[in-house]
Order: structure tokens, then C-alpha cells, then sequence
């Protein structure tokens, strides 16, 4: 499967880009058909100066806008080429690698660690969240659990108030919303603070954040659409940042949350031999 090499380089150093730039990124990195990339025709089509062309090529590591359209159009003339399977194969792969990419230069080690330390050193941990966000508290929820950890996901908006409401100092309460205007979830982490909860905040909008309401806030990785579910999963950036988490609670507790995951493990293989067992007795 061929791998655009202008994708490539434009993802490596999104993060570096300005409003306009970025722009220009999402046109070349969602772009499928070839066309005049003349700078002189673009820049009309996109609302740019020429300049900013040059600017954004070189930024890419390029020496100049037209060696970027060479690599560029060379790209789209072997995407052409691969059959349907391949092409969708392809969108999904660069997907999750923007993502991927957007997650990792988001990354904020102290405030994961931070967040980690919430989640070992409290003796209860709501996650609220809805629709797909609710999905992804349910797998925060098992990840966790297997940790031997007090985890409880609330899908359900009335839940989520009244649980808030109940928590204390000694509880943490983790919201997530990848569009940041969950107004539910928002409000639960709210009241979990006036009660004296901590809390945490997963957002893909992490500049609109309302301030007082967390504790620890943790940029989601977000791209055009994910939000609805357009090509892939919009549970990924949150799983990813799951992941980080987990992580750095089996790096700060290894041997404890080994042993508890094993248990975990085995008492999950235990019950799928007994199913099975049962099957072959009911034959």
C-alpha cells in the first residue's frame, strides 16, 4: 500500500503550522484529485497569498513550493493507481496516523503523571461521558477495574448529577467530551468540585474549557469531523490517552498491578472454560 510521503511530512509538524498553514494542511492532507496546483491558481482557490505557499512548503522541509507540488502530484498519481480496497485502507491509515501524531505532540507528561496520581490515590473514580465519550468510559472503566481500582463509568445524564452530588474529597471524577460542549458532562465535573471531588477533564477543545471546573486537564487529539464519526472511531484519541495513563499507573505500581491483572485474567479464562464446558455437556 503506498504512503504519501507530503502527508507524512505535513503531519510530522502540524503542530508547528499558523491558522492559515493549517488550513493549507487540511487541503493537501484530505485533497484526492489532481488539478492546477500552479501557485498563482491555488492561492486563488485557497484564499492565500503566494507567499504563505512558500512559507508552508518550506515548513515541510521542502526548498520551495513547486518541489512540494512535484512530491505532492507524484503522490496522487500513485494513489490513482491502487484499487478501492487499498484507497480506503489508505484514508483510514493516515487518519489514525494524524491522530496518532496530533495525540503525541499534545502530550503532557507531568499532567498525565498528575491524573495518574488522582486515579491510584482515590478510593473512587466516576468517568462521565455520552454517546461515543460514554463508549469510552466504559472501556476506561475495564482497564482500570483489572487494576484492582474502584472505576464506574456514567453514560446516563440524570446519574451523572446525582453521582456528582454524592461525591467527596476522597473520590475523583473524570469527564470526557471530544467536542468540549458536553454541557452534562461539563456540568457533573462542576458539581463533583463544589463537593470537593478532583477532577479531571478530557477534551478535545481544550482552549474552551471552563475554568474551575478541573483539577487536571488532558488535551484529546481531535481532526476535522472525528467528532461525528465520519471515516473512523472518534473514541481513538481518547482510548490513546486511556492508554497513557494505564501505563504510567503499572510504571509507578508494577508489581501490585501485575498481580491483580493476572487475577484478573484468570478469573476470565476460568469463566470461558466453564462456558464451554457447559455447551459441550448441553450437546
Amino acid at each position: 500500500m503506498y504512503q504519501s510521503s507530503v502527508k507524512q511530512r505535513i503531519l510530522s509538524v502540524r503542530e508547528a503550522f499558523t491558522p492559515v498553514e493549517r488550513s493549507l494542511a487540511d487541503f493537501f492532507l484530505h485533497n484526492t484529485k489532481q488539478m492546477d496546483f500552479s501557485s498563482k491558481n491555488l492561492s486563488h482557490v485557497l484564499y492565500v497569498s503566494e507567499a504563505a505557499l512558500s512559507r508552508f512548503a518550506k515548513k515541510c522541509g521542502y526548498k520551495g513550493y513547486r518541489e512540494l507540488i512535484f512530491s505532492y502530484q507524484n503522490d496522487l498519481s500513485q494513489e490513482t493507481e491502487e484499487p478501492d480496497v487499498s484507497k480506503m485502507a489508505r484514508g483510514v491509515h493516515d487518519r489514525y496516523w494524524e491522530i496518532l501524531q496530533h495525540a503525541f505532540s499534545l502530550l503532557d507528561e507531568e499532567q498525565v503523571a498528575r491524573a495518574s496520581a488522582f486515579i491510584r490515590g482515590s478510593q473512587r473514580v466516576f468517568v462521565f461521558g455520552t454517546g461515543s465519550s460514554g463508549l469510552a468510559a466504559q472501556e476506561f472503566q475495564l482497564r482500570f477495574m483489572r487494576l484492582g481500582l474502584q472505576v464506574q463509568a456514567v453514560t446516563d445524564p440524570q446519574q451523572m448529577r446525582m453521582q456528582a452530588a454524592l461525591l467527596g474529597a476522597q473520590d475523583l471524577a473524570v469527564g470526557i467530551t471530544l467536542s468540549g460542549k458536553t454541557k452534562d458532562v461539563l456540568e457533573a465535573l462542576h458539581f463533583a468540585k463544589a463537593n470537593g471531588a478532583r477532577t479531571v477533564l478530557l477534551t478535545g477543545a481544550p482552549k474552551s474549557a471552563p475554568p474551575g471546573a478541573h483539577d487536571v486537564l488532558l488535551p484529546l487529539a481531535s481532526v476535522a469531523g472525528l467528532d461525528e464519526g465520519a471515516l473512523i472511531s472518534p473514541q481513538l484519541p481518547v482510548l490513546i490517552l486511556t492508554d497513557m495513563l494505564y501505563r504510567d499507573l503499572l510504571k509507578n505500581d508494577q508489581e501490585t498491578s501485575m498481580r491483580r491483572h493476572r487475577k484478573t485474567l484468570q478469573a476470565l479464562r476460568q469463566d470461558s472454560s466453564r462456558h464451554a464446558k457447559n455447551e459441550l455437556k448441553g450437546k
